[in-house]
């Protein structure tokens, strides 16, 4: 059934610690488990002294986390016990299975609160099951572009670097990285060849002829490549476009005249 007057409130209900008297003394600290407590008032305290309950305000006052009685106390004296009431605004600890759905606002419970496992971060999502993951099913998880007109030359039989390079962080280890490129080339008089260095390996092999050949007396082409690479790392990779000459004493040239050229890096969710 429904209360009759005023409903009853729920307060912040604590006894403090056992406060010894000192002799002479009318001031105490208190304490809640070894901590500091401050009463609302004096009216929210049900105090005994020698067995005999204490009238607020004119037998003793509080200030913070002290209380002074209106006496000074003397050798013999019992504080039985101090109870505080607590505010009737404030709630306490609610008891458990108690607080529902619709007593939450919303956006109150943060990604801090849950409790999941993996990696949480702009990359990755939270599943029913309660774990981050990547993505799946071949999404791209992220891009890096990057555009370069710095001429870049070499007469050598061995891949060279080039201006030509981006740097990307993969968010898994099972990620594919689709490097895309565009640019310009020359070779003068020799067969040059270009490819993709990811730092450790070379896409078409140390020994290949590259993703793009050619042989060209010194006319410019337009070449193009895309390669997926599997760099199984978290860490930054950096992919460069690198380039060598098949023809002894020839040049290979990129970006000659200060023309574009493209690379783009796709990260692919395994």
């Amino acid at each position: 059934m429904a209360y009759i007057g005023r409903e009853p409130q729920i307060g912040n209900f604590q006894v403090c610690d056992a406060i010894s008297v000192v002799n002479g003394q009318a001031t105490y600290a208190l304490q809640v488990g070894g901590a500091a407590v401050s009463p609302e008032t004096a009216n929210h305290m049900l105090v005994s002294l020698n067995g005999v309950l204490q009238a607020p305000g004119s037998s003793y006052t509080v200030s913070g986390s002290t209380i002074t009685f209106a006496s000074n106390l003397v050798t013999g004296d019992v504080i039985n016990f101090i109870h505080i009431l607590g505010s009737v605004l404030d709630l306490g600890v609610p008891s458990d299975a108690t607080v529902t759905t619709a007593k939450l606002a919303d956006s109150s419970v943060s990604l801090a609160k849950l409790t999941a496992t993996g990696t949480k971060s702009s990359s990755t999502f939270l599943r029913g099951d309660n774990s981050f993951a990547v993505p799946s099913g071949g999404k791209v998880l992220q891009a890096v572009s990057v555009l370069n007109n710095t001429e870049s030359n070499t007469t050598s039989g061995s891949y060279q670097t080039t201006g030509l390079t981006a740097n990307i962080t993969p968010s898994a280890t099972s990620s594919k990285v689709l490097a895309i490129a565009s640019f310009m080339a020359q070779g003068a008089g020799g067969a040059p060849a270009y490819t993709l260095y990811n730092g450790s390996a070379y896409a078409s092999g140390s020994g290949g002829r590259g993703l793009v050949n050619f042989e060209e007396t010194g006319g410019i082409v337009s070449c193009c490549f895309n390669f997926l690479d599997s760099p199984s790392s978290t860490s930054q990779v950096t992919y460069t476009v690198v380039m060598k000459n098949n023809t002894s004493g020839q040049n290979a040239i990129i970006a000659p005249g200060g023309a574009y050229g493209h690379l783009s890096l796709l990260e692919i969710g395994a």
